[in-house]
């Protein structure tokens, strides 16, 4: 018989909460495009088949460079090291699945909501800066995040009027949160 008391396990796993947190903005996002009339919200009227090729590729590229460059700040900057360590311990230990569920469910459920339903109501900037907004940390420290996702917001923005899909705009946010999550959670970076 086994006298020690394990701690309960928890009702709802990690993954479940980030596909309810992520779904639930989707499913807002729906509900804005069907209030506006326009309930499909991942191709916009005009949209090529052409277009539609080259957008994931061309997001790619863009989260490519952008994870390079956040790579570099990291190993060159003090902020970004101190915001680098901040995530880590924010986010804490993440399994692969955990990671690669996150990426998925927050470039789907954030590009449905962000450029997909509030872009064509509230136009690039706005919705920029709502998107910039909802990725204020617990501190100062993290305020390098916060412009960075208003820059990210305007660069997405810019890809699904360019190309008028989101694959482009859901493939990069994605490879980006997916390549420095993995990257955040795995790598130590000493002090500077």
């Amino acid at each position: 018989m086994d006298l020690q008391r394990r701690p309960p396990e928890p009702v709802l796993s990690r993954a479940t909460l980030i596909v309810g947190l992520y779904g639930a903005l989707a499913v807002a996002a729906v509900g804005i495009g069907t209030l506006r009339g326009e309930p499909f919200l991942f191709r916009q009227t005009g949209s090529t088949p052409l277009r539609m090729l080259l957008s994931p590729i061309v997001g790619l590229a863009v989260a490519l460079a952008v994870v390079f460059v956040s790579r570099l700040c990291a190993h060159r900057f003090d902020w970004a090291r101190q915001l680098h360590r901040s995530f880590r311990a924010l986010l804490g230990s993440l399994t692969s699945r955990d990671i690669l569920i996150l990426a998925l469910a927050s470039s789907i459920g954030e590009e449905l909501f962000f450029r997909g339903a509030l872009l064509p109501w509230l136009g690039l900037w706005a919705s920029a800066g709502v998107f910039a907004l909802l990725h204020i940390g617990p501190g100062l420290s993290y305020l390098p995040w916060t412009v960075s996702a208003f820059a990210m917001g305007l660069l997405f923005g810019v890809m699904f009027n360019i190309f008028g899909d989101l694959g482009g705009p859901i493939v990069a946010h994605f490879t980006i949160n997916y390549l420095n999550i993995n990257y955040i959670t795995r790598v130590d970076l000493p002090e500077s």
